[in-house]
């Protein structure tokens, strides 16, 4: 807002928003700085850029429109290009029978709607919306990628590119290309913009027709602009080399990493490449070192899990497992584990396929089946190093589970992962691969199951009323809804228009005591080992996300879907 926003100030105190006491001092303010009094009311928090655009539309008689809640359809959107819209800071509303209604942030601005009348041959109706709003709503209408990736995509289509020699390096027809070639510019892009959207992984799919590019964001796939099918070949290319993998080789899967610098800080990508019908499926996993400073609190904990976390974590042996499907965090959660534990005083190793991120003050080991550094082998050599904490990326049969239960039985306190879908199915799974019960009744501490759920946009939120079904779902009573804080994102640029930014976990924690330790060695079924648990006080993955829904952390819908195997 410029200073000239000030003749709003009448508007404003008549609507009840400021008071004339407010005034005074923030007068004089706006004297000092040479701002405008509107500008410092919305600087000192007094008022929101909302407020102000409503005062804007009342006093020039104007439509105020929430553009973050409203839905425009694509026939409204076709009529205002997206150059246009930039240019001209606006967004196409509805269309009317006397012409068509825009947001934006000043309608009394005569050049904007005489040449955005003059360039769409329309008659313009002005509506007022905040300029955060229009802004956010540009990104998602017409694409916020649409000046990185896609607008390069658009250079390069309408463009021809030759592909040549690629840093040096030539591609499979002998050709080359210099380092500022459009392809390198075009892959540095991608992998910049993923970064910036907060992406885990980027996913580059060779289909029938077209090259389809992904990103995965808390946890949800969302396609970006496909690059030409003609590029597809040349793309990936880059990609392998980048990589250190042959680009000769299309017949088998290679694996790889990629470092690459964003700003000031250093990422790291772990490459996969797989042969698929129609070319070579690319899918770089982005490893966020951020994730290894995380406290135990901020996985998602409340304060009793915690507290019962911290105690079985700090035991001086035993075995404790982490439980979950592919991408439920389990490894970061036993890297916050590590990173909780990790003290001089204790010698800590871990045994990893592949080692993700390195930390200091411990001996990470990676497995090298190619050499016969099985999981098994570093696991007995590691014993011989005197460690007080092993770490195994994951166990995967028999013998990894024998060796590591044994460690835990001599002293060592051990972490792993597995794959099940609640805690006490951890149990049935150690004995199905051929583990003796009593071996897992006298060294298991604990076993615990764990899901991934979006949280709550923190700019965006507000209170909701969940539907019934949802509560239902969730065994919500009437004295609990009364008493929760439901909240849900509405959408908003901070979040990328979903409502949601970030993860957090949902845990089961299943402590192993006396009374389990007898079910167990009598082996009875996972169905009555988990009734029991329930009856000894264990929290299920739906029940926790329950509480974190009362909390406003996070929505019914995710609970929901995250724990959808968990209807007891």
């Amino acid at each position: 807002m410029a200073a000239r926003d000030d003749f709003l100030l009448d508007s404003l105190i008549e609507m009840g928003y400021v008071t004339n006491e407010q005034l005074a001092p923030i007068r004089e303010e706006a004297d000092q700085t040479g701002e405008g009094v509107v500008d410092t009311l919305v600087a000192r928090g007094i008022l929101t850029p909302a407020v102000v655009a409503q005062a804007k539309a009342a006093h020039f008689g104007a439509e105020y429109v929430p553009l973050g809640e409203m839905r425009i359809p694509d026939e409204v959107l076709a009529l205002v290009r997206r150059d246009v819209a930039k240019r001209f800071n606006v967004v196409p509303v509805r269309k009317e029978e006397h012409g068509l209604v825009v947001a934006m942030a000043d309608p009394s601005d005569l050049d904007t709607l005489d040449g955005l009348q003059h360039t769409l041959n329309l008659e313009i109706i002005p509506a007022v919306a905040t300029p955060e709003d229009i802004e956010a709503a540009i990104a998602k209408l017409y694409g916020v990628r649409d000046d990185s990736v896609s607008k390069m995509i658009q250079d390069i289509t309408e463009g021809e590119v030759e592909i040549a020699r690629i840093a040096g390096v030539q591609t499979d027809d002998g050709s080359t290309v210099e380092a500022d070639a459009p392809i390198i510019k075009l892959v540095n892009t991608m992998i910049v913009e993923a970064f910036k959207m907060r992406a885990s992984d980027i996913h580059l799919e060779p289909l029938d027709k077209r090259f389809r590019v992904r990103y995965r964001i808390d946890g949800m796939l969302h396609e970006m602009k496909s690059p030409p099918k003609r590029l597809q070949a040349s793309i990936i290319s880059r990609l392998k080399i980048m990589s250190n993998m042959s680009i000769a080789e299309r017949r088998i899967p290679q694996d790889g990493r990629i470092q690459a610098t964003v700003g000031n800080k250093t990422i790291d990508l772990r490459v996969s490449c797989l042969p698929t019908t129609h070319g070579e499926s690319i899918v770089m996993r982005i490893l966020d070192k951020e994730g290894l400073r995380l406290g135990l609190g901020e996985l998602g904990f409340f304060s009793d899990d915690q507290q019962t976390f911290e105690r079985l974590i700090g035991l001086p042996d035993g075995i404790l497992l982490v439980t979950g499907p592919t991408g439920s965090g389990k490894t970061t959660t036993l890297y916050a584990v590590l990173n909780y534990i990790n003290r001089p005083d204790r010698k800590i190793i871990t045994v990893e396929d592949p080692v993700e991120y390195i930390m200091s003050g411990i001996n990470q080991v990676q497995v090298n089946e190619a050499v016969g550094l099985t999981f098994a082998t570093a696991l007995r050599a590691m014993l011989r190093q005197a460690p007080n904490v092993i770490m195994l990326g994951e166990i995967r049969d028999l013998e990894t589970a024998t060796i590591a239960i044994n460690a835990s039985l001599t002293g060592h306190l051990v972490f792993s992962t597995l794959h099940t879908n609640d805690a006490p199915s951890a149990v049935t799974r150690l004995i199905d691969i051929g583990v003796k019960p009593f071996l897992v009744a006298s060294s298991a501490r604990a076993l615990m199951a764990q899901r991934l759920v979006r949280k709550v946009c923190k700019k965006c939120g507000q209170p909701y009323q969940p539907l019934e079904s949802e509560l239902q779902a969730l065994n919500i009573d009437a004295a609990q809804a009364a008493g929760a804080t439901f909240r849900k994102g509405r959408g908003c640029a901070e979040c990328n228009k979903t409502g949601y930014r970030g993860r957090m976990g949902i845990f089961e924690i299943f402590v192993i005591e006396d009374e389990v330790r007898k079910l167990i060695y009598d082996k009875v079924p996972a169905t009555v080992l988990r009734a029991r648990a329930r009856e000894l006080g264990m929290r299920t993955l739906r029940e926790d996300g329950t509480r974190k829904v009362l909390a406003g952390l996070t929505t019914p819908e995710e609970v929901i879907r995250a724990t959808a195997m968990d209807t007891d």
